[in-house]
């Protein structure tokens, strides 16, 4: 069991974050606060709260999970992606344009760019996909947290045996809607950002913890010992690598312009920005935000793995050993191999960390997992309400029964994501569980928001065909990756001999063809992982949507009306928004617009230099050992000199600014909730391809009513003086 320092040092901080939400609360007066917490946070708030809603514990522990099993090697190859992140995000690319629609959801961006039936839709996909995907968040919570504490399987209460299994998940469960219910964006955005901090120096107390306890020779040793093809160095050496490999990187890369924003998991962070400049400066600050909290993660992976690999650390490794068999003998319900693998590494520090560490580093993770509960517990039940519910009703709502109905609904994912993570029991990786899911969404989301924010002639047909298609090879990937052992082999073993013969020698084919794939067709796990059926996916819904769009299109939509652009630009203020100044000549690819201070330009230069700096260093490398292999030291050698003190450097300097930053973000958006002026139609509806509260700009400008406006709500001529809310 954990020493009583350990508990000291996270129910103190556990207290705090709990009153401080509670405290905000009474900030949230209107139905936009409560969804994008009155669009008025500044940069460093939405960074900071970001990050750390972005990160969560389940993240982690998948990444651990990851590195384990690859280490560095498979990890050098995600530099290949630095030129596009670093153009995207400079140019704000889907991020910017998106705020500017002032689109509380994604579906209702939908509604504005397609249509209501779309919308509703898309809405129902989504919610789908991330409740799902979110189901066995509070299961790794959980299990960590049984694990971790080493707390037993069962305890009396009342002449009766509870699951402390099930009594962990419900209790923070518990601790994320206490946050969540009263002030909805507002006490999510302002609990993460506190949360964040108190994590940035978690983070560097942990590093330096594990650096105490191992040597860099420890970890060398362990590095380089590993077989030919699984090295955890060199990255020309990972043929084996099956699961996390070098094609895994590629598709990622891909995905992430492809799907740019399209995952709603944090989707309030998405437009709760003061101006869509804001929220493009929020993104380009996160590229500093990591420094410590890359190398942590790297780090317990390799304390974990150093410790149950290296002779030195036997008996804690024989120890760690033990502990998980005595688990599968107590009757762990959920014991499958993946569970186990997950553990693992949790368990191990418990025994490495030193006392004191050991309870920042459960603090650290119980916030992780209360930042991230709140966030997706928020965005999928604010999404049902908003992209399903609140298009279908023929009546408005009052802003009072809006915020009743977003607080009921986001109890019942709280309740289905508590019953799923009781019940289902993993058997892939979390990366690769969370993929899948994701696919039934992603899979057609990412054409349908790039075409529909940046191509005049993409069309509501083709935004349902690749949907359609997005959600029919998702579904199918799901289920055949999760069927694959119990159901889908044994029939073809069965059924169908033939056709199990031709895919075994066409994937292995291709495999002893592709240095960077290895399929092999067997009974244990589906030989396509779900990474790779989520390319071929995405692959098939862009081509539907082009396809289809370019047959359908009869005119070019209205894109600088729905972006609040030239004559439909709304007044500037506090929550208001301002048009866009466009980049010219080279200031086009740091995204520098007339909108840059002199502290924004500082910024995307640094942001510049430093990405250039990092992939110059990977092209070196890869060039060099085109023409001279390095030895698996040199790897070694690299890793230690240029990684490890590089992201020491930065998680040094980015601690003490955002931890500055972070708080002169929540001082700024306390004032501006306090002057915001709210307006009782800025609710989510949209008619006519209008938001309802942009109808009477849209209707000045054109000169022309927009019917359906007017039957669906009885404001439609109030301004936003006369519809402000009262607090719910």
């Amino acid at each position: 069991m954990l020493h009583w320092i350990d508990w000291l040092m996270l129910l103190v901080p556990l207290l705090a974050i709990v009153w401080i939400g509670w405290r905000t609360q009474r900030y949230m007066r209107g139905v936009a606060d409560f969804l994008a917490a009155g669009r008025v946070a500044d940069r460093y708030l939405v960074s900071v709260a970001s990050g750390e809603a972005a990160l969560g514990l389940i993240t982690v522990i998948a990444l651990v999970e990851m590195y384990y099993k690859s280490g560095y090697a498979v990890g050098f190859w995600w530099q290949l992606s630095a030129p596009i992140t670093l153009l995207m995000t400079l140019t704000g690319f889907v991020v910017y344009r998106f705020r500017e629609t002032r689109a509380m959801t994604l579906a209702q961006f939908f509604e504005m760019r397609y249509s209501r039936r779309f919308r509703i839709f898309a809405g129902m996909l989504t919610y789908l996909s991330g409740v799902l995907n979110y189901a066995i968040f509070p299961a790794v919570g959980g299990r960590f947290l049984l694990y971790y504490c080493r707390f037993p399987e069962t305890f009396p209460f009342l002449g009766f045996e509870v699951s402390t299994f099930s009594f962990l998940m419900a209790a923070f469960l518990g601790v994320a809607l206490l946050i969540v219910l009263r002030g909805g964006q507002v006490t999510t955005m302002v609990t993460d950002c506190a949360q964040g901090i108190y994590g940035y120096f978690a983070y560097a107390a942990i590093v330096a913890a594990i650096l105490g306890v191992f040597s860099m020779g420890h970890f060398r040793e362990v590095m380089m010992s590993r077989g030919p093809g699984l090295s955890f160095v060199d990255p020309f050496d990972t043929a084996k690598m099956t699961d996390f490999n070098i094609l895994f990187v590629l598709i990622g890369i891909f995905s992430s312009v492809y799907s740019r924003m399209a995952w709603q998991g944090a989707q309030a962070y998405n437009c709760s920005a003061a101006s869509p400049h804001e929220q493009k400066m929020g993104a380009v600050l996160g590229t500093w935000r990591g420094g410590f909290t890359t190398l942590m993660i790297l780090f317990l992976a390799l304390a974990g793995y150093t410790c149950m690999n290296h002779p030195d650390f036997a008996p804690q490794a024989q120890a760690i050993q033990k502990e998980l068999v005595e688990r599968v003998q107590m009757g762990d319900e959920a014991s499958t191999a993946a569970v186990r693998n997950q553990m693992l590494v949790p368990i191990a520090m418990r025994h490495i960390l030193p006392v004191g560490v050991t309870g920042v580093f459960l603090a650290l993770m119980i916030f992780l997992m209360v930042s991230t509960d709140t966030t997706y517990l928020h965005s999928w039940g604010s999404i049902f309400v908003q992209d399903v519910v609140l298009p279908v009703r023929k009546h408005a709502m009052t802003p009072e029964l809006q915020i009743r109905w977003l607080r009921w609904s986001i109890a019942g994912v709280a309740i289905f994501a508590w019953w799923f993570s009781y019940w289902f029991s993993q058997t892939t990786y979390i990366l690769m569980f969370m993929a899948l899911t994701a696919t039934i969404y992603l899979g057609g989301a990412g054409a349908c928001i790039i075409g529909g924010l940046y191509w005049k002639r993409g069309t509501t047909a083709g935004a349902w065909a690749a949907m359609l298609f997005g959600a029919g090879a998702g579904i199918a990937s799901f289920l055949l990756t999760t069927f694959w052992q119990s159901g889908v082999y044994p029939w073809l073993s069965a059924q169908a001999p033939s056709v199990l013969a031709g895919l075994k020698t066409g994937l292995e084919g291709l495999s002893a063809r592709l240095p960077f794939c290895h399929w092999i067709v067997g009974p244990d796990k589906c030989p396509i992982s779900g990474q790779e059926l989520y390319f071929l996916t995405m692959l098939g819904s862009l081509t539907l949507y082009v396809v289809v769009s370019l047959l359908t299109s009869r005119e070019s939509f209205n894109i600088d009306r729905m972006l609040h652009r030239g004559a439909y630009a709304r007044d500037p203020g506090v929550g208001g928004q301002t048009a866009p100044a466009r980049a010219r000549g080279w200031k086009v690819l740091l995204g520098i617009t007339p909108e840059y201070t002199k502290g924004d330009r500082i910024l995307a230069w640094s942001v510049f230099l430093y990405t250039l700096l990092q992939f110059g260093l990977f092209v070196f490398v890869a060039v060099t050992n085109l023409f001279y292999r390095w030895p698996g030291e040199y790897f070694y050698l690299y890793w230690k000199y240029v990684t490890v003190v590089q992201s020491l450097l930065v998680g040094f300097i980015s601690t003490i600014w955002f931890t500055w930053g972070g708080v002169r973000g929540l001082w700024r958006l306390f004032d501006n909730l306090d002057k915001l002026q709210r307006d009782k139609l800025d609710d989510g509806r949209v008619a006519g391809h209008v938001s309802l509260d942009d109808v009477a700009l849209v209707e000045k400008v054109e000169h022309t009513l927009i019917p359906e406006a007017h039957p669906v709500s009885p404001h439609a001529g109030k301004s936003a003086a006369d519809g402000q809310d009262k607090p719910a």
